[in-house]
């Protein structure tokens, strides 16, 4: 049996798992990460991987982006603070650990997830977003990861989508993760002095009518929608998986945004729009991880 270190560095914890072939995570741990010192967080990871006392082929390593995908760098993300800014990762960790390590970014690694063993197995042109802290994207095409010329296709964070829209954080006004992640919705609606802990409730609150929360909903489902059907335009995708905890936790969101994107795309297209939610929940990052390497090592 062949099994893969699967690695997820998040803005607020960082997940570990040993994967088997089989694509059944054997063991996982989760740790804190420290957005300060991407040293102290691989000494971490380093004595996690050595307690599992198990040969891997590599590691499929998940980070946040942007990222240098062809140095194996981190460029900056909102999730973690400087020192992690510009930081090669690929190279710390593989000294770290003495082995192979293949980075890719969180969205990439979900969208190969959903390729292999997800909702997208039984297609090729397979598109993934999630909809959570942040909205990232990936596309998969037979398999493999589409990257583009520079390693940056489908960084859509920043994609303009309102003239003089909102702006949170380093994303540029109107960018869709302004308006249609959950942080978003949550920091949209703090604005607007709702009293609300996260993207579910400013949905309850709009469910019982608050005409301020209803607007933030619509928009979050408006904008999606149409950065979905601009996809559906230049990619002509067989399906478009939603993951995150906006769309996987609020009832109803996905099957909205996918009428709503049945309106919006040319008439031809419209028989061919599928937007589902994902079933691996929230370990499409870590299978994707796994994926990478196997595929990699088996080269």
């Amino acid at each position: 049996m062949n099994y893969a270190i699967a690695i997820d560095i998040g803005g607020s914890n960082t997940r570990v798992a040993l994967v088997s072939e089989n694509y059944e995570i054997i063991k996982r741990e989760q740790f804190k990460t420290d957005i300060n010192s991407p040293e102290k967080t691989i000494q971490e990871i380093k004595r996690i991987i050595e307690n599992f006392n198990t040969k891997a082929q590599g590691i499929g390593l998940s980070c946040p982006g942007p990222l240098d995908l062809l140095n194996g760098a981190i460029l900056v993300t909102t999730n973690l603070n400087e020192p992690w800014y510009n930081y090669p990762i690929s190279k710390a960790l593989k000294e770290a650990t003495g082995l192979e390590v293949y980075l890719e970014n969180d969205a990439n690694l979900a969208t190969l997830a959903e390729s292999v063993i997800g909702q997208g197995k039984d297609y090729r042109y397979v598109q993934f977003l999630t909809v959570s802290t942040g909205l990232g994207s990936g596309l998969v095409i037979d398999k493999k990861i589409y990257i583009g010329a520079h390693g940056f296709a489908h960084e859509i964070a920043h994609l303009p989508v309102w003239r003089n829209g909102p702006s949170h954080g380093m994303i540029k006004p109107g960018g869709i993760e302004a308006i249609s992640s959950g942080t978003a919705i949550e920091e949209r609606a703090r604005k607007a002095g709702l009293d609300v802990k996260h993207a579910g409730e400013v949905n309850d609150l709009a469910l019982k009518g608050n005409a301020i929360a209803m607007e933030i909903m619509e928009d979050a489902k408006e904008y999606l929608a149409n950065t979905i059907a601009i996809i559906y335009s230049f990619i002509d995708p067989e399906i478009v998986i939603l993951g995150g905890s906006v769309a996987l936790k609020i009832e109803g969101f996905v099957e909205d945004v996918e009428r709503r994107v049945k309106t919006k795309v040319f008439d031809p297209l419209i028989p061919y729009v599928k937007v589902v939610k994902t079933d691996l929940n929230e370990d499409s990052g870590l299978l994707g991880g796994a994926c990478l390497v196997f595929f990699k090592e088996s080269k």
